[in-house]
């Protein structure tokens, strides 16, 4: 059993923001902003500090410089972030940051990663046998590069065990806000979301992106057609109910669909109702069996086999994921 620093209350949690060259900015102060906003609410809740390999001036991708401390001892860390960025893919391979990484786990008591800080973690070895996520863009060269880890591209963030992991830029809000309720509360959390003006707080299991926006590309020739088809999603959304509003012959608008989206209408469609039906699925108490009529597929077997196609567990198996508390333990 891990022997962790005792924090008392009057002993504010350490937080360490770990950059390097070429770290996105927002990786790196999204979470720090929300972590010192927790600590104007309730003072001394946490002391943060930027820190790097080498103490001194870091450049962020975008130009903007921070002054970073050098490598704290571990023992005094409560919760270690490692920032994302496009010099993540260089910084995984820095002797002094793999190994600083690889003695934190076991002596920090979190360690977290935003964005493709999760490259970090996976290089030292954080994440061998562990769930993980990070940006959808680079999820699957990821899981490539890291074949031990078991990616969740469409998560917001993931927890297993005492490794936290994120999606992109605001998601590192996301992250700091649910280890805030985890030491505090969800008062805190609340409070520090409120300030911050985001929505307080979007769950873990949360799809990272549209599939809406994904498909029509925000302006792309579809866009309309298949926000209609968001909205009309008990209906039969077939080829040729689609070709019809489009304007266009079955066979013609099949072509014309695939080539501007990637994807079939069916499957388009399918996504369609796998966004809708997860939402129901997770953030209400509707039977399965109702969340599938009301999502057009009828057929609750139908649902459960797509979603075990997209998401590799069942409908129950979200909902119960998506209402575990952030300590583990089951929400009532």
């Amino acid at each position: 059993m891990t022997n962790f620093p005792r924090f008392s209350p009057e002993r504010p949690r350490r937080v360490a923001i770990l950059v390097f060259p070429g770290f996105q900015i927002l990786d790196a102060t999204g979470p720090l902003a929300a972590f010192e906003i927790a600590s104007r609410h309730r003072p001394e809740a946490y002391t943060v500090e930027t820190v790097a390999a080498v103490a001194g001036a870091v450049a962020s991708s975008s130009g903007l410089q921070v002054l970073a401390s050098g490598l704290p001892d571990l023992d005094g860390v409560d919760i270690l972030v490692v920032a994302g960025g496009e010099g993540s893919r260089q910084a995984r391979f820095e002797p002094r940051l793999r190994g600083y990484l690889a003695a934190a786990h076991g002596r920090v008591r979190r360690i977290a990663s935003v964005c493709s800080g999760a490259y970090l973690l996976a290089e030292a070895g954080l994440l061998d046998g562990r769930r993980a996520t990070t940006h959808w863009r680079v999820a699957e060269g990821f899981a490539r590069a890291y074949p031990k880890v078991t990616v969740e591209p469409d998560r917001i963030h993931v927890r297993d065990g005492d490794v936290w992991t994120s999606a992109g830029i605001t998601a590192g809000i996301d992250l700091a806000l649910a280890l805030i309720a985890q030491d505090h509360g969800e008062d805190l959390a609340r409070a520090t979301a409120q300030e911050l003006v985001v929505f307080h707080r979007r769950p873990g299991g949360q799809s990272q992106y549209s599939a809406l926006l994904d498909l029509a590309g925000g302006e792309g020739r579809f866009a309309e057609l298949l926000a209609w088809a968001r909205a009309s999603l008990t209906t039969p959304l077939t080829v040729e109910a689609l070709a019809e509003r489009a304007k266009m012959s079955p066979r013609t608008f099949h072509r014309a669909f695939t080539a501007e989206t990637g994807t079939t209408p069916a499957k388009a469609v399918e996504r369609l109702r796998l966004e809708a039906a997860r939402v129901l699925v997770e953030q209400n108490d509707r039977s399965i069996d109702a969340v599938a009529a009301e999502t057009g597929f009828a057929d609750p077997e139908r649902m459960r086999r797509a979603f075990l196609r997209a998401f590799g567990q069942p409908p129950q198996g979200l909902r119960r994921s998506a209402r575990r508390r952030p300590d583990g333990s089951r929400a009532a």
